[in-house]
Order: C-alpha cells, then sequence, then structure tokens
C-alpha cells in the first residue's frame, strides 16, 4: 500500500509504502508535550519505505528535545510536523503523522495512546531501530 501525505502547505510530502497491504494501521498518540500540543499521532512499518520530498528546504526546522536523539521535521510556512527522523547507527528511521495522510479512510486507523514515560535512551534507540521505518530516502522536488 503506497500512502501520500504531506504539511498542509505541501512544502514536506511523502511516499509512504507499507508491504503487505495493512488492514488496519496502528496510530500511537503520543503522550510527550510536544506531541500532546501539536495533536501528534504517528505510525510506522519495520518494513516499510518512506521518500520525502521537501520543495523549499529553507522552510524546514529540524526541532529536538528531551534526548535529542529524534528531529521533528517542522514545516515554517504552515507548522505541520508530517515526520520524525532518528538516525541510529548511520541509518536514517522515521515515522509518519497519520494526520498527514491523504485519501487514507479513518476507518482503516487503529488510534491508541503511547507512552514512553521512563525508557531509557538505548531502550528507546533500540525501540525505534525495532518499529520505525526503517528505510528512509530524500527525493529531489
Amino acid at each position: 500500500m503506497e500512502i501520500a501525505g504531506r504539511c498542509h502547505c505541501g512544502n514536506i510530502s511523502f511516499l509512504f509504502t507499507i508491504t503487505p497491504d495493512p488492514i488496519e494501521i496502528a496510530a500511537r498518540a503520543c503522550s510527550c508535550s510536544f506531541c500532546v500540543k501539536h495533536g501528534g499521532v504517528w505510525t510506522s512499518s519495520p518494513s516499510g519505505s518512506l521518500s520525502v520530498t521537501v520543495r523549499s528546504p529553507a522552510q524546514v526546522s529540524r526541532y529536538s528535545f528531551g534526548t535529542r536523539t529524534a528531529d521533528f521535521h517542522v514545516c515554517t510556512a504552515c507548522g505541520v510536523v508530517p515526520l520524525v527522523t532518528s538516525r541510529i547507527e548511520d541509518r536514517e528511521y522515521a515515522v509518519v503523522s497519520v494526520n498527514a495522510f491523504e485519501g487514507v479512510p479513518e476507518s482503516m486507523l487503529r488510534r491508541a495512546s503511547a507512552s514512553f514515560d521512563g525508557e531509557g535512551q538505548g531502550e528507546r534507540l533500540e525501540r525505534r531501530a525495532r518499529n520505525w521505518i526503517p528505510d528512509v530516502t530524500y527525493a529531489s522536488s
């Protein structure tokens, strides 16, 4: 299944490929203060791939906090955060915002809350390497 997504103005867009086609998509509402304030609801697939296109790199800010092991890609033109990346052992991993999806029926999303409080940095990176999208590329616009 290929899922297109983008920020509100289209500056940051992505094509998320999940194989095999899912019956439903896990949508995790993170309980950290940043995600709560931004309505962050994320998904990933350890067998998936992600192609990211940025029209104007000057209008993208990468925000990092806490353990500083993840970068939230914020479009400075419209304020939307369509993806988060984490570099682990020279490999880029990502999660994407289900709120940035285009044309995916709400009925496919299995929403649940997620809390990572108390998770150490090593545990956090191991979880991301197991569960996040491991094949991330950046395409030219």
